[in-house]
């Protein structure tokens, strides 16, 4: 029986308003932003990404920061960072943690990024040797109009390819797109915070199941009491999104749901068999 193994990579740490992560626990509809609220209602986070050792490839899920922000946030982030403060310590950055695990960008088979908002896109640049670079249509789409959200250098020397969701039974608008066709690896289209956000659902053969939930939620807490990021592009969209995965998450097949800053998780592995 083939495994499948899934780590948990911390890729770096983002300080924000608590506003952002937990948008339905505030009145202010700008407190995610920060401004005119005390240093007292920041609060820091961790910034996931995931490697996954599969029988028909390595899989990367998002990439953390740029070896850059330990440098200059300014220059990285530009006006960004005035919302995501960036920070990134030794050992931290997705190229020093695929070392520390025995492998090198270019033994990346597939690198997708559940979206490309600067926490998830920023050290792409570090592993731009990877095989195939995929992110959603949707996404792409918006990151190409959108400059208050996304900071395109951050792709400008990187071959991107984009991915069409298909219908399918899962997510809340029943759309995934199965990366090996086999429904070991499904990105679910999950929309709200950006606008072609995907989840990772990954399936082995014994039936288990991991959620990996990217940011519909920003933690488990908000997963349980239906909290919407700070940061949306559709309300609605992402109300229905983090439902879904609420309701999925229930189900006796999943072992884990990950969302990408949880304070609550460390880093660990999954294994899958």
């Amino acid at each position: 029986m083939s495994e499948i193994k899934i780590h948990v990579l911390h890729t770096g740490l983002v300080q924000v308003d608590a506003g952002l992560p937990f948008h339905d626990r505030f009145r202010n509809p700008l407190a995610f932003t920060g401004l005119f609220r005390s240093h007292v209602n920041q609060i820091t986070l961790p910034v996931s990404s995931y490697l996954i050792e599969h029988p028909k490839g390595l899989v990367l899920i998002d990439t953390g920061w740029n070896e850059a922000v330990r440098t200059s946030q300014w220059r990285e982030l530009g006006l960004q960072v005035k919302i995501n403060k960036a920070y990134l310590p030794a050992g931290w950055s997705i190229r020093e943690q695929l070392t520390t695990l025995g492998y090198t960008p270019s033994d990346i088979d597939y690198l997708v990024l559940s979206h490309l908002h600067s926490d998830h896109a920023s050290g792409l640049p570090l592993v731009k040797d990877a095989h195939h670079i995929l992110v959603s249509k949707p996404e792409w789409q918006a990151a190409q109009h959108d400059r208050l959200r996304y900071i395109p250098k951050m792709w400008r020397d990187v071959t991107l390819q984009t991915f069409a969701y298909q219908p399918s039974e899962l997510g809340p608008f029943h759309q995934s797109f199965d990366l090996f066709n086999d429904n070991s690896i499904q990105f679910v289209y999950t929309p709200g915070h950006s606008r072609g956000l995907a989840a990772t659902l990954i399936h082995g053969e014994s039936g288990h199941e991991v959620l990996l939930a990217s940011d519909t939620a920003y933690a488990q807490t908000a997963i349980d009491h239906l909290y919407t990021p700070g940061i949306v592009i559709n309300r609605p969209q992402a109300l229905q999104s983090v439902a879904w995965v609420q309701q999925k998450s229930r189900e006796p097949q999943i072992l884990e749901t990950l969302t990408n800053h949880d304070p609550q998780v460390s880093p660990h592995t999954i294994t899958l068999d």
